[in-house]
């Protein structure tokens, strides 16, 4: 993950050197003054930047996207103050937007219009473990990793684990339905969330969801995780506590070729095995990493699958050697199990190294996160190589193969004139691409800004028309981080602001 940030922050830098003013908000507007001074009253000057740097960090997120525009950026401790944040903003006829830790690869952090950001990363407190109901109650800027060491000790973990699970926080993770490689057996964020304590775009606090096995109503709490941050401001969620397995075997499958890692994929879930993970990574990918993080991956494999299977130990056993057998079948190179935990904390330091990896190749680089089906990944890896040769630049493979959850990383230079062009020209072919062959935008990253216009592939006009009126059930005046999933013509973001006094009128 150092990687990875270190890569995001040399793109902020870089563009800085080259002029580039994106994101960076002069403070001499009357009306910024009167909101700033609002919100310091409110929740106190220890809480609240209005510098540039301030609102030019907290216009950008880890993705390519360079147009985000920040207001003054507050620093909530409290549900209280994330309320009462949300009332000055709605006094002041400006929108809302809640950032995480920023780790987020499709724009959805990216304030649009100076609205004023609420950074949450002070909200960090692992609340209450409560093991009568099998959760845990934390605040949103409870970091994924933290939470899983700190739960450690009672034979318990947090199962989502997205590969930025060292930086990002819970409530991103809401935000964006996160996934990672171990959701092909436990799922992603939203079978792990039972309940969450969410501030509206009136500033009232709700609760979405309840502790009950068979809640009342609606699925409030389902519609809010994965929205992107449009339908509220998290401030406290119930996670689920999953058992520590008892036997784990990791597993690293080694091939010549990629198409018969791709067939080795699709004949372990034939054969009724769920691993609790996945991972496959192209030989480029696997010099990257080797070089990075020293994981013990073999450098002249076309290819490698990290497999996982967990559970009772006599069960893991029998899957593991079906695995095993499942490959060879499919010549493998190689079969390797990991021999202790050390071997297995190297190998998965592999994989979760590969973002930090790029930083060796190229200083930049465009992830995306397209999700399609297993039985054609050998067709969309052909397609993938065949779009970035093409436009002249490099890609590194590696995804969640259980579930067809794509991470081409194209690495480029963007110092290099033209290199911008290339890549976007690239990437939009690999969206297109993917949605062609009967795939998804989007499988853990979110649409945010970078696929908001391609939902339309995905969805009818009826459809977009429906999720538009659903997000406006939770936000009505279209306050909350405006301008991002829907399309202009489903979306509020060409709304422009109320004026303060209609604002003041609606709520008080």
């Amino acid at each position: 993950m150092a990687g990875t940030l270190a890569a995001a922050t040399r793109r902020v830098l870089g563009s800085r050197r080259r002029g580039d003013r994106s994101g960076s908000v002069p403070s001499n507007d009357p009306a910024d003054a009167a909101l700033v001074a609002d919100l310091v009253e409110a929740i106190g000057a220890d809480r609240v930047r209005a510098d540039a740097a301030a609102r030019y960090l907290a216009s950008r997120d880890a993705s390519i996207y360079r147009e985000g525009n920040a207001g003054p950026v507050c620093y909530p401790g409290s549900t209280d103050d994330v309320a009462a944040c949300v009332r000055v903003a709605n006094r002041h006829g400006r929108a809302v937007s809640p950032r995480g830790a920023g780790t987020g690869l499709a724009g959805g952090a990216a304030p649009l219009g100076r609205p004023v950001v609420l950074s949450m990363t002070r909200m960090d407190e692992l609340v209450e473990i409560d093991f009568d109901n099998g959760v845990a109650w934390v605040q949103p800027g409870v970091v994924n990793l933290d939470l899983t060491r700190a739960l450690a000790p009672h034979g318990v973990h947090y199962a989502p684990d997205p590969s930025s699970q060292a930086a990002c926080t819970i409530g991103g993770n809401v935000a964006n339905n996160s996934g990672g490689p171990h959701c092909l057996a436990y799922g992603v964020t939203s079978a792990h969330v039972v309940a969450i304590e969410v501030v509206l775009s009136d500033a009232s606090v709700v609760t979405l969801g309840d502790l009950s096995a068979e809640p009342a109503g609606y699925d409030l709490r389902g519609a809010f995780v994965g929205s992107e941050g449009m339908c509220g401001i998290a401030t406290k969620v119930a996670v689920r506590l999953t058992r520590n397995p008892p036997a784990v075997r990791t597993m690293l499958l080694c091939f010549s070729d990629v198409s018969d890692a791709a067939a080795t994929v699709s004949a372990i879930i034939a054969a009724g095995i769920v691993p609790a993970a996945i991972e496959m990574l192209d030989q480029r990918c696997v010099i990257a990493v080797e070089d990075f993080a020293q994981a013990g991956y073999p450098r002249d494999a076309a290819a490698v699958l990290l497999v996982e299977v967990d559970g009772a130990s006599g069960g893991v056993e029998i899957a593991a050697a079906r695995v095993a057998e499942i490959a060879e079948r499919n010549q493998a190179m190689s079969v390797r199990t990991a021999a202790d935990d050390d071997e297995r904390a190297r190998l998965w330091k592999g994989r979760k190294s590969a973002f930090g990896a790029v930083a060796n190749v190229m200083p930049d680089y465009y992830l995306h996160d397209t999700v399609v089906p297993r039985t054609r990944l050998v067709e969309v890896l052909e397609s993938i190589y065949e779009i970035v040769d093409r436009h002249d630049l490099i890609v590194l493979n590696v995804f969640h193969a259980g579930d067809g959850n794509l991470h081409p990383i194209l690495a480029y230079d963007s110092r290099e004139p033209g290199a911008d062009e290339r890549v976007h020209a690239a990437g939009r072919e690999i969206i297109e691409m993917s949605l062609d062959m009967g795939g998804a935008l989007t499988g853990e990253h979110g649409v945010g800004v970078e696929k908001r216009d391609h939902m339309h592939r995905m969805f009818s006009a009826v459809d977009l028309d429906q999720q538009s009126r659903l997000r406006a059930s939770f936000d009505p005046y279209c306050r909350m981080n405006p301008g991002k999933v829907l399309p202009s013509a489903h979306s509020c973001s060409d709304i422009g602001s109320l004026r303060a006094s209609d604002a003041a009128g609606v709520w008080g």
